[in-house]
């Protein structure tokens, strides 16, 4: 299939392919006799699995490092287990992070008198303007 083939099953752009291709994600496929790129059915699992790692919250890297462990005839599910569990505490970090960042905004935005406040009264303004430590 061609890369615009080879997008659209997958629903990603064609912009989408290339990359990975020149990340090396997906091998080279190999050229018709006019030049086009003529992927396989494997392409297609590849380039679906890793978006499904992506859409688990797993980066580009990480998602080629399981698909790696899919292949390596030495790895166990524990290696995949471990991965996994590491990406669930950094999803917990980053959640509870925005929780933060949720909280305080709140707060500011309760705080806010709106139509009866000037802007020099705005709290989150004000909370913008001060400097970070």
């Amino acid at each position: 299939m061609t890369t615009g083939q080879l997008a659209h099953a997958a629903g990603v752009a064609t912009d989408t392919v290339r990359y990975y291709e020149r990340r090396g994600l997906l091998a080279a496929p190999r050229r018709t006799s006019g030049g086009y790129r003529d992927y396989g059915p494997d392409a297609l699992r590849r380039l679906r699995a890793l978006r499904r790692a992506q859409a688990l919250g797993f980066t580009l890297d990480e998602a080629a490092g399981l698909l790696a462990l899919s292949r390596d005839v030495h790895a166990d599910a524990a290696a995949v287990r471990e991965r996994a569990v590491e990406k669930i505490a950094d999803l917990d970090a980053r959640i509870a992070e925005l929780q933060r960042t949720r909280d305080a905004l709140t707060d500011l935005a309760d705080a806010c008198g709106g139509a009866d406040t000037t802007r020099a009264e705005c709290p989150v303004l004000r909370a913008l303007a001060e400097p970070q430590d």
